[in-house]
Order: C-alpha cells, then sequence, then structure tokens
C-alpha cells in the first residue's frame, strides 16, 4: 500500500516521522518538513514506510552540493542548514531520555563540529561498479546495495589528499583487470581501500586490501602513489591480504611497499601512534572538543585514581594522567592495549597503565579503588554484567561518553536506580552531515 506522508520530526537513527490516518509512520533517510511517498508496511503495531520518493522538499532544504546525496550511504543531513542538523541530534537525545524518564540534569546543549569540510581521518573505501555489471568503481558504499558503490572523487567531508589517491588507485585498477569482491559468491580480487591522515600531524597512511588471489605487480601502484602531489605527506603504503567471507576490513597477511605501518597524530599536545588497524576517533579537532568536555567534567569531580574503561588507544587515558595521581586503562583488543602503553612511553607518562581483556574480567583484579571511573563503551553500551561490577566499585564519580543514545539511556537508567544522579549532560556533533551524535555526562554517587 502507497501512501504521501508529510514527515514532521526525526527520531534516532535516522528516521523521520509522520502519520497515516493518525497512526505513526517511520520512514528511513526522510527529513522534517518533506512530503514523500512511501510504502507502508505494518511492523508489529507501528507502520514502516519504505520511501519511494521526493514529492515535495522540506523548507528548509537547500542544495546539498553533493550528486550523490540521497543514494550513498554517508551523510544524512547535507541538504539541511547546518543549526538545524544540531537541532535535530540534540533533540534526538533528550527525546530518547526524556522516553525513560531519565531528567533533572544541568543540560549543556551541544557543541558544534569545528569544520563541517574533510574532517574525516579515516575513510574506508569499497571496490565495486556504479552500476550493475558496470565498470570497475571506487567509492562509498550506496544505501541499501551490497556492491554498487557512489564515487567519492569531490566528496566534501574528505579532504584533497584522499581524492587524489582514491582517483590514481581507481585508474591504475581499472587497467589492471583485476574484479572487485563479491561477498556473496566469494570470487574476485579487490576489496577496499583504507586512508587515514592525521588532521594536525598530516601524516597519510595507505591500506590496500584484496584477496590472495592478487596478480597485479604492486611496484607500478606503490610509484603512483609514493609520487603524488600531497598537502600531507605518505608516511606508510601497505598491502593488506583478506580472505575473510565477511566484508569487514581486517589482515590475514600484510605487507609493507612504502615506509612504515602507523602515522602519527596529536591531541591537546599529545602524540598517538595510530596503526591501520586501530580504533581512533575519526574526527581529530572534534575529538579535541570531546575531549575537553571529559578533562572538565574531571575536574569537577576532584581526582587522584581514574580508571578509564573501554579505552581504546588511551588517549582518554593518558590526557587524564596530566591531572590525576595514578590512571589504569583497560582495553579489550590487545593492540590497541599495547599501543596505548607505547603512546604512554612516547608521552612520557609514568602514572598510566593498560590491561588488555575484557572489561567484564579484568576489573576483578584491578586492586586500586577509583576515585573517577570514565566509560567510553561500544555502540551498544556497557554488558549489563560489566555495568553491575562497575557500578558495585562505588566510585563517587563517572564519566560516561557514548556514540549512541538508546545504548546510554539503557544505562543511565541502571546507575540512577543504583543511587547515582546526572549532574551534566553535554552533546557533541562528531560526525557533521551524518546522523551520528556524541553525548558525554557526569553522573554522581547519592548513597
Amino acid at each position: 500500500m502507497e501512501s504521501e506522508i508529510l514527515i514532521e520530526k526525526m527520531e534516532f537513527p535516522n528516521k523521520g516521522i509522520g502519520y497515516y490516518n493518525g497512526e505513526k509512520v517511520a520512514v528511513p533517510f526522510a527529513l522534517p518538513g518533506q512530503r514523500v511517498l512511501v510504502r507502508l508496511k505494518k511492523k508489529r503495531r507501528a507502520y514502516i514506510g519504505i520511501l519511494l520518493k521526493l514529492l515535495e522538499p522540506g523548507p528548509a532544504e537547500t542544495d546539498p552540493q553533493c550528486r550523490y546525496f540521497g543514494s550513498c550511504g554517508g551523510c544524512a543531513y547535507r541538504s539541511l542548514p547546518y543549526e538545524e542538523e544540531l537541532s535535530i541530534k540534540e533533540n534526538m537525545v533528550m527525546d530518547i531520555l526524556a522516553a525513560e524518564g531519565i531528567g533533572g540534569f544541568t543540560y549543556e546543549g551541544i557543541v558544534p563540529a569545528p569544520g563541517l569540510e574533510g574532517y574525516r581521518n579515516k575513510m574506508e573505501f569499497s571496490f565495486g561498479d556504479e552500476v550493475k555489471d558496470g565498470p570497475l568503481a571506487l567509492g562509498i558504499r550506496k544505501r541499501n546495495s551490497r556492491y554498487e558503490v557512489a564515487d567519492a572523487g569531490d566528496c566534501g567531508i574528505i579532504d584533497g589528499d584522499y581524492r587524489r589517491i582514491l582517483t590514481e588507485t581507481l585508474n591504475f585498477f581499472q587497467k589492471s583487470g583485476e574484479p572487485y569482491y563479491r561477498k556473496i559468491s566469494h570470487e574476485g580480487v579487490l576489496r577496499h581501500l583504507v586512508i587515514r591522515k592525521g588532521f594536525f600531524t598530516g601524516e597519510i597512511l595507505v591500506n590496500l586490501v584484496t584477496t590472495s588471489g592478487l596478480k597485479t605487480d604492486l611496484e607500478p601502484f606503490a610509484e603512483i602513489i609514493e609520487s603524488l602531489s600531497l598537502e600531507g605527506r605518505l608516511t606508510g603504503l601497505l598491502h593488506t591480504v583478506n580472505d575473510s567471507p565477511s566484508d569487514t576490513v581486517k589482515a590475514d597477511k600484510l605487507r609493507i611497499l612504502r615506509g612504515r605501518d602507523y602515522f602519527m597524530e596529536r591531541i591537546h599536545g599529545l602524540d598517538f601512534k595510530i596503526s591501520a588497524f586501530s580504533f581512533f576517533q575519526t574526527n581529530s579537532s572534534g575529538a579535541e572538543r570531546l575531549y575537553q568536555t571529559v578533562l572538565d567534567f574531571a575536574e569537577e569531580a576532584g581526582v587522584e585514581t581514574v580508571w578509564d574503561l573501554y579505552c581504546g588507544t588511551g588517549t582518554i587515558a593518558q590526557l587524564m594522567a596530566k591531572k590525576a595521581g595514578n590512571v589504569v586503562g583497560i582495553e579489550l583488543v590487545e593492540e590497541a592495549a599495547e599501543a596505548a602503553a607505547e603512546n604512554a612511553r612516547l608521552n612520557g607518562l609514568s602514572n598510566c597503565s593498560f590491561i588488555a581483556g575484557d572489561v567484564l574480567k579484568i576489573i576483578d583484579q584491578v586492586s586500586s579503588k577509583p576515585d573517577l571511573i570514565i566509560l567510553d563503551p561500544p555502540r551498544e553500551g556497557a554488558h549489563p554484567k560489566a555495568l553491575d561490577k562497575i557500578i558495585g566499585f562505588g566510585a563517587e564519580n563517572i564519566i560516561y561518553v557514548s556514540c549512541k543514545p538508546t545504548s546510554l539511556a539503557r544505562d543511565l537508567k541502571e546507575f540512577i536506580t543504583r543511587g547515582y544522579e546526572i549532574k551534566r549532560l553535554k552533546c557533541h556533533d562528531m560526525f557533521p552531515r551524518t546522523y551520528h551524535v556524541e553525548t558525554c555526562v557526569l553522573l554522581r554517587r547519592l548513597i
């Protein structure tokens, strides 16, 4: 059944909300004020609207300045004024918290991104085609597509160096005749091109990902990339072999074609060594603002012993080490924990240590009692059993950094039930033009 729907508001993660015969309809990818034609599907007691056609743009919409907007799986709000985008994001967070009965805290607004264009320090491009059985393409996976990709040659959220490297890589492999990898049939060779660039250092790491079936000699490719005129500096060119049937980027084998297997980034005066597979916030300048909020919240808390749980490469832990007496970071991924320890040595920090392992198991092995616990868990939040143990330590203050408001609301309810109150909450726009939003919360123990 098809129907015209007027989109009245947004709900997380990226659903426009309208009504059909008085019943709510959620339309993924629609924007406020749009009139859209949808195919209605009843799901339990609610409607899902499959977007068929945009009949009328919203009154606030402008030219998105991107020919792939709407089909690319990247930007969601590129056609909206930035002030409207920020309003949508903070309203989504506040609506989710209100729906769970969470309130009574000081809301400190949403911090805008330092810049809207060229802010990404990491991009994972996919090989495929732009149309079925078309010529080889390299770019961002199209929305709801297995193989089709949108050309990222003029993508606004990456800078010119990414575009130059992408264009030359595509030109080289179009001539090579190597086919792209098809994840359904497990045939083909070319998989991904991952580019990472230090926003503050300009160092660039390029990683070509293929299956072991690659026949093309990569020395000419390396010479082409090495000879490019770039604003930044190429510090490493890698070839990763990945024969896994899944579409994730991982290494069965890694070969250094040029330079080294890492790049450097600088945050708040500290240096961080980041490998091809290390997690690091993808907006360096936005991360500085987010981490400043963490430091401000910690300043109010007053700290001596700090635990940084789900610490990744230890960015927050090392920033805290400049203020605290002792910092312990715990991270599941062993490579990330090792990188965190190496970065601490690089920065001359002797009062922070890192442990590799599952937070659920490792926190029982830490003897020090924390004054402050910092949580920056994966998108799905803290594991319920880990959360129970974390609360059981009775830290006076907890700072929770979340990239998914629904997970945040679920965990905050548990904190409140167990005797904590929310003192301060601030949102951060780390990924402008997308629907993602970060939230930083300061909790204080009441009982």
